[in-house]
C-alpha cells in the first residue's frame, strides 16, 4: 500500500498538469464554424437606345475595369444630326452678338445724315408753304386757294418725315429692347441644349464598364440589332463579395457587425479569406433548403452577409465555403 501512494500522487500531479495545459488561456479566441455560399452582384449591361451592334471587344472570363468600353454602337446619323445642330448654335450665337452690339458707325451715320436732309426740306417746304400763305391773305390774286393748300400739305409732310428719322436714329442708339435680347438668349439656350442631348446620345453609343468586374456572358455579337435595354453582356462584379451564412437563434447574440472572419474554400484549404460580418438579418426564417447545416431544417435562423477581401479573385459565385466566426473567449 505504502507503494502505491507515490504513484497514485504521480498520476495525480499528471493529470493535472496534462488538464491544465488543454486549458484555454483567458482573452484567448474561439470560433463561430458555418458553412454558407459565395454571392456576388451581376449586372446586365446594355445600350440606352436602339440601334445596330458595331464592335464588341471583351468576350466571357475577361477583366474589365471601370470606364472600359466593351461594345461600340453605329452613331453616324446622330453625328450628322449634331453637326446641323452647332451650326445652328453658332447662327443664333451671333444674332444674339448682333442684338448686344447695337449698330454700327456707319449706319448710326447714315441715320443722321437721312434725318439732316428731311429737316433740310422741311426748312424749304415751310418757307414756301409762308409765301403761299402772304400771296393768298395780300388779296393781289397771285396765289390761289389751292396753292396754299399744297404748299401747306407739303410742309406738314416734311416735318412728318423729319419725326420719322429722329425715332430711326433714337431707336438706332437705344438698342435693342431688353425682351428681344432675352428671347434671343432663350433660343440660343435651348439650341444648345438640343446639342448637348445630342453628344450625349452619340456617348452612350459606347459602352462602359460601370465597376470592375469579370465578363459572364457576351450575349450580343457585332452586326446585331439590339432594342433599348436588350442585355449585351452579363457582369459579375468582383468588389464587393460576402458569403451568405444563416445563424440559429442561439448563436445569434455571439454576433456583432464588424467581427472578424475567415472563409475557407474547398479549392484553397489552406489559404482562408479575411472578411467581416456585414448585414445581420433583423427578421428569422425558416431554414432554406439549399443551406449546409446540421440544425433541423424546421429551426428559425437569421440571415447573415460576411464581407470577404479577396484580392486574387478566388472565391466565385455560388461556392460554398466555411466561415470561421472569431469571438473572444470568457475569461
Amino acid at each position: 500500500m505504502k507503494r502505491l501512494i507515490p504513484l497514485l500522487v504521480i498520476l495525480a500531479l499528471a493529470a493535472g498538469g496534462w488538464y491544465w495545459w488543454r486549458l484555454p488561456d483567458a482573452g484567448a479566441e474561439t470560433g463561430l464554424r458555418f458553412q454558407g455560399n459565395v454571392d456576388i452582384r451581376q449586372v446586365a449591361l446594355a445600350f440606352d437606345a436602339a440601334g445596330r451592334i458595331t464592335e464588341v471587344t471583351a468576350r466571357e472570363g475577361d477583366h474589365v475595369k471601370t470606364g472600359d468600353v466593351i461594345a461600340r454602337q453605329d452613331t453616324r446619323a446622330l453625328e450628322l444630326q449634331a453637326k446641323a445642330q452647332a451650326a445652328l448654335v453658332e447662327a443664333q450665337r451671333q444674332a444674339l452678338a448682333e442684338l448686344r452690339s447695337g449698330a454700327r458707325p456707319e449706319e448710326i451715320a447714315q441715320a443722321r445724315a437721312v434725318l439732316a436732309a428731311a429737316e433740310a426740306a422741311a426748312v424749304v417746304a415751310e418757307r414756301e408753304s409762308d409765301r403761299f400763305e402772304r400771296l393768298a391773305t395780300s388779296g393781289s390774286g397771285a396765289a390761289s386757294e389751292q396753292s396754299r393748300e399744297q404748299a401747306a400739305a407739303t410742309a406738314e409732310r416734311a416735318r412728318a418725315q423729319v419725326d420719322q428719322s429722329s425715332a430711326a436714329l433714337d431707336l438706332l442708339l437705344a438698342g435693342a429692347r431688353p425682351e428681344k435680347l432675352a428671347a434671343a438668349e432663350a433660343q440660343l439656350r435651348a439650341a444648345e441644349a438640343q446639342l448637348e442631348l445630342l453628344r450625349h446620345e452619340i456617348s452612350q453609343g459606347e459602352l462602359k464598364v460601370p465597376q470592375d468586374a469579370v465578363v459572364r456572358s457576351r450575349l450580343r455579337e457585332a452586326g446585331d440589332i439590339v432594342t433599348a435595354q436588350s442585355p449585351v453582356f452579363a457582369l459579375a462584379l468582383t468588389d464587393p463579395k460576402w458569403v451568405r451564412i444563416y445563424v440559429a437563434e442561439t448563436d445569434l447574440g455571439r454576433i456583432t457587425p464588424g467581427m472578424a472572419a475567415e472563409v475557407l474554400s474547398d479549392s484553397f484549404p489552406d489559404a482562408p479569406e479575411a472578411g467581416t460580418v456585414g448585414y445581420i438579418s433583423s427578421v428569422a426564417e425558416f431554414t432554406p433548403k439549399a443551406v449546409q447545416t446540421e440544425e433541423l431544417r424546421s429551426s428559425l435562423v437569421y440571415e447573415v452577409h460576411v464581407t470577404v477581401d479577396d484580392p486574387e479573385d478566388r472565391l466565385r459565385l455560388g461556392q460554398p465555403v466555411t466561415v470561421t466566426l472569431r469571438e473572444k473567449a470568457a475569461p
